[in-house]
């Protein structure tokens, strides 16, 4: 199902760059943003899924001591990710989500977006440390190391692999702003995503200054670091 390139991006360990933190009845909780795990599925996946709301439904309503609406809303989304045969496979869970606002109407709005952020979370995250599984673990001081497991041989046609790299070399015999060996040899990954190249891997904030000597630049947006594809060309 998953190609070798993308069973070895959900294998990486989750950045902490990417964790957020929220404070809660006076205890510290550690979350992805849904902007984020979006993001990040559009990279592993190549925009190669989709997700459905399968129920959306109040479950309680009050209003608090300052008259605020407060309604909670529970959903359940399904996700399903395909390879290039449109082959898939499906995750399903459920989420729960609270809106408090002045009006009835927006506090639904907060509510029902809630929990459909957090449904669609949950259901991502059974596919590994990459959508936040890791923050469920009990024991968050054990770092796993899941790079040495093998993956399955099949060609993934976005990679911008070493033997595409090779060739530029052969092309370009001068001086090769396109030599990623260096990004390999710290254990990165480059793959293509839309127009640009991406870099994946583990503690990517701390090899910057390796990541930034190949050209890529940082996007504030989607935090990830990329470069043009019609630059390797240039």
């Amino acid at each position: 199902m998953f190609s070798e390139n993308q069973l070895k991006a959900l294998s990486y360990n989750l950045d902490d760059g990417r964790v957020k933190t929220i404070e809660k009845a006076g205890m510290s909780f550690k979350y992805l943003e849904t902007y984020d795990v979006i993001n990040v599925a559009n990279t592993i996946f190549n925009y190669m899924w989709d997700y459905t709301i399968t129920r959306l439904e109040e479950v309680a309503r009050e209003t608090n001591q300052n008259s605020n609406h407060v309604i909670t809303y529970s959903a359940i989304v399904k996700v399903r990710i395909y390879d290039n045969q449109r082959n898939f496979i499906e995750r399903e869970d459920t989420g729960v989500g609270t809106g408090t606002a002045r009006t009835i109407g927006e506090s639904i709005d907060n509510a029902s977006k809630s929990a459909v952020s957090d449904s669609l979370k949950r259901s991502l995250r059974s596919l590994g440390g990459q959508f936040g599984n890791d923050l469920y673990s009990k024991s968050p001081n054990i770092k796993r190391n899941y790079q040495q497991q093998p993956t399955h041989q099949i060609q993934q046609p976005q990679q911008y692999s070493q033997a595409n790299q090779q060739q530029t070399q052969q092309a370009q015999p001068s001086h090769n702003p396109n030599d990623f060996s260096s990004l390999y040899s710290i254990g990165l990954t480059i793959m293509e995503q839309g127009q640009n190249l991406i870099v994946i891997g583990d503690d990517i904030f701390n090899k910057k200054d390796s990541i930034k000597a190949c050209g890529f630049r940082w996007d504030v947006a989607s935090k990830m670091w990329y470069k043009p594809i019609e630059q390797q060309v240039a």
